[in-house]
């Protein structure tokens, strides 16, 4: 059950992406205006994230992922009704608070039924959620009459999350207590190696690069292919592309037990595909779009996967909840990238961001080269 709904709150929050182009044709909003939208709902997810994640660490998980879930219909609900930039914005916010609240809760729950399988696995199926709801999104308003193309992807997001609901209350509750991981072939830390702190100082510089690199062509280059490749499709194939690639990798991962050093090509990845997009962003190439795209998604599925099971292996089980909140905080640091690159476009450019983005990734990956061999050394 909670696959199902880890699966409908991606769906719920990143179908939006698919959206913007419409917005902008049908509502004249600008491209910061929507970019701004497209991440303010990361300022929902942190109440969201961190109080769903330690309140569920009290009182159990069905509970507030079905409560997340229902707000974040409500949110769709509000910019069904609302079109223009304040009801947008406001619209999102409240997405922002239900999935943060699914989120945090959602991938607890995953990890108490199935340890670092199901860490993984919750991460693989938010990723779907979040490849799906943009395509199919962007499919229906591109084919769809002018009158359609806004309302009917809203009201099919609405239906999807009402009902997810509405079987995750028929649904057995997940228990209260976390149970110890169910498989490993690396050695676990023993409860006195565990500690918040500890978690965090190795899961957060893999955070970074979560949402970072799948907004990159999913919003900023997905605006900047020209000529006949436009319309609210683009960002919908640009999600599935990088996020489908992303759900692809966690998977192998998972079956192929790669450790921990998966976390260092993930970062490697985000240089490169941050350094190509500088390319794809002057050149507008479409092919070159599409490998940016498959890098970045799969910097975005290593990094995801290592910060989670670095959560899940290193976190105290009765904080769970709030470090995984405070771990998904720092990855939706990223949605706020679009908004700081269209700011920059006019004084400086996106290439010296991006830039400066590489030799951040890069620094990212030395220091968890650095983590690691320490660790060997202990």
């Amino acid at each position: 059950m909670v696959v199902t709904l880890l699966f409908v709150a991606g769906w719920a929050t990143n179908h939006f992406a698919a959206m913007i182009p419409v917005l902008r044709d049908q509502e004249g909003l600008s491209a910061t205006v929507l970019a701004g939208a497209f991440g303010v709902y990361a300022l929902g997810l942190l109440p969201g994230l961190l109080g769903g994640g330690g309140i569920s660490d009290r009182v159990g998980r069905r509970p507030v992922v079905l409560t997340g879930s229902t707000i974040a219909a409500a949110g769709n609900l509000l910019m069904l009704c609302w079109h223009t930039g304040p009801g947008i914005y406001c619209g999102r916010l409240v997405v922002g608070v239900g999935v943060g609240l699914a989120m945090s809760a959602g991938t607890a729950w995953a990890a108490d039924a199935g340890g670092r399988r199901g860490t993984t696995i919750a991460g693989a199926t938010l990723t779907a959620g979040f490849a799906g709801g943009p395509l199919v999104s962007g499919l229906i308003a591109q084919f769809s009459p002018d009158s359609a193309a806004l309302t009917a992807p809203f009201v099919l997001t609405i239906a999807l999350s009402l009902a997810a609901v509405t079987l995750g209350l028929r649904a057995t509750g997940a228990p209260a207590h976390p149970a110890p991981p169910k498989e490993s072939r690396a050695p676990l830390p023993t409860s006195a190696d565990r500690s918040v702190g500890g978690a965090l100082v190795r899961a957060v510089p893999m955070a970074l690069w979560v949402f970072s690199a799948v907004t990159v062509p999913v919003v900023v280059l997905a605006g900047r292919v020209g000529g006949d490749h436009s319309g609210p499709w683009v960002p919908g194939v640009a999600s599935a592309l990088a996020l489908g690639t992303g759900v692809a990798v966690q998977l192998i991962a998972r079956r192929a037990d790669w450790g921990p050093r998966a976390g260092i090509v993930g970062a490697v990845l985000a240089a490169a595909g941050f350094a190509l997009a500088v390319v794809v962003d002057e050149q507008q190439g479409v092919a070159l779009f599409v490998v940016v795209a498959i890098v970045l998604g799969s910097a975005y599925g290593l990094c995801l996967r290592a910060g989670l099971v670095d959560v899940e292996t290193l976190t105290p089980p009765e904080h769970r909840g709030i470090t995984i909140g405070v771990y998904y905080v720092c990855t939706y640091l990223g949605f706020g990238l679009p908004v700081l690159l269209e700011s920059l476009r006019g004084p400086v450019g996106t290439a010296t961001p991006l830039l400066l983005l590489t030799g951040l990734a890069l620094s990212a990956a030395v220091l968890r080269w650095t983590q690691l061999r320490a660790d060997s050394h202990r």
